[in-house]
């Protein structure tokens, strides 16, 4: 039996592991909230600035001046530390041209690019400069001036009387209109020949007009086969020849080559809307040579005309040693000067160059 002393230590001993078991706790929480004020914490780390800045560029000197025409360009020689996003050169009659007026996209990064100019005025003062676009924004580079060509009026009359304007392009010397002279250089006929079944068996000089029209005749000139331009009596003016394949090249690479030539030397405008000859869509047509060529349209070497309004084709004086004779396209619905040859019994308009 439990004394009264023995009960009291009992209940003292219980109290006492009771309170125990309440503190274990309290001592647990307040190591962990000692050891946490403790602890130090990591500096946050540290992210390097990257300072972006302008492009730094220069314009190059303009060069190939002409009256439509020039080129120019410019060197990247840093892109400030972010990505060249697009390049090129603007230009303007004032001074500090910028990006926002007429200019020219060539391309991205940093290095040396060229700009072709186009659509330029006779006898004008323009200023440009080179640009450079990154994330940054944009720079420039310093300001260049030149003044285009002055344009010669100049003319030339054939053995009938029939006046051609001449046109400078580059350093050749052009004319602007068809030819359509009736004889040759001393003053000798060049046979007219309409009739489809003669045409086909003629193998000398001879010319045409489209359709035997006389209004065709007056805007479009006439049609020659190859035998009439090659004659020793001479088809040009005094002065003047069909032109080689080598000057025919010579053109089509002073206007960017002979996938884009085409375009500088059409006449603009398109017969559906009235303000020209070509079918629409006449494509890349700005004229900007000066050359005004027109869609004379051809005869075939069995008599039939073709294509008038869409394509012209233009004979030149080299042959390729055999029934062929070497021409030059231009067409309404792409930009090109394409080279081509025919059978030298095709009818083909003829321009001339100077000697």
């Amino acid at each position: 039996m439990t004394t009264p002393r023995t009960l009291k230590n009992t209940l003292t001993g219980i109290r006492i592991a009771t309170t125990m078991q309440l503190m274990i706790p309290l001592i647990v929480i307040t190591l962990v909230v000692i050891s946490g004020c403790a602890k130090k914490s990591d500096p946050a780390p540290v992210t390097p600035t990257v300072i972006l800045l302008d492009p730094t560029l220069t314009t190059s000197a303009v060069t190939a001046i002409s009256q439509t025409t020039a080129t120019c360009g410019g060197t990247i020689s840093s892109d400030g530390g972010a990505t060249v996003t697009v390049r090129g050169v603007c230009w303007g009659l004032a001074t500090a041209p910028l990006l926002t007026g007429l200019h020219t996209s060539d391309g991205t990064g940093t290095g040396t690019f060229s700009s072709q100019l186009t659509g330029l005025t006779a006898s004008t003062v323009y200023y440009v400069r080179a640009y450079a676009t990154n994330s940054q924004g944009t720079a420039y580079g310093s300001e260049q001036s030149f003044k285009t060509l002055k344009v010669v009026i100049d003319s030339v009359t054939d053995v009938e009387g029939n006046i051609y304007h001449v046109v400078p392009i580059g350093t050749q010397k052009w004319l602007r209109e068809n030819l359509l002279v009736t004889k040759y250089r001393n003053g000798e006929a060049i046979p007219k020949v309409t009739l489809d079944a003669q045409w086909k068996v003629v193998t000398t000089g001879a010319y045409c007009t489209y359709d035997n029209l006389a209004a065709n005749f007056a805007t479009y000139g006439a049609l020659y086969n190859f035998q009439s331009l090659a004659d020793v009596r001479g088809l040009c003016p005094t002065g003047w020849h069909v032109p080689s394949v080598a000057e025919w090249t010579q053109l089509a690479t002073f206007l960017g080559g002979s996938s884009s030539a085409g375009g500088p030397m059409k006449s603009t405008g398109t017969i559906e809307q009235g303000t020209g000859l070509w079918y629409s869509p006449n494509t890349g047509a700005t004229n900007a040579s000066g050359f005004t060529g027109i869609p004379g349209g051809y005869r075939i070497n069995y008599g039939t005309y073709y294509s008038i309004g869409n394509v012209g084709y233009f004979w030149s004086s080299s042959d390729t040693a055999s029934l062929n004779g070497w021409n030059y396209v231009l067409d309404a619905n792409n930009g090109e000067l394409l080279k081509n040859f025919n059978l030298k019994n095709n009818g083909f308009s003829v321009r001339c160059c100077k000697d």
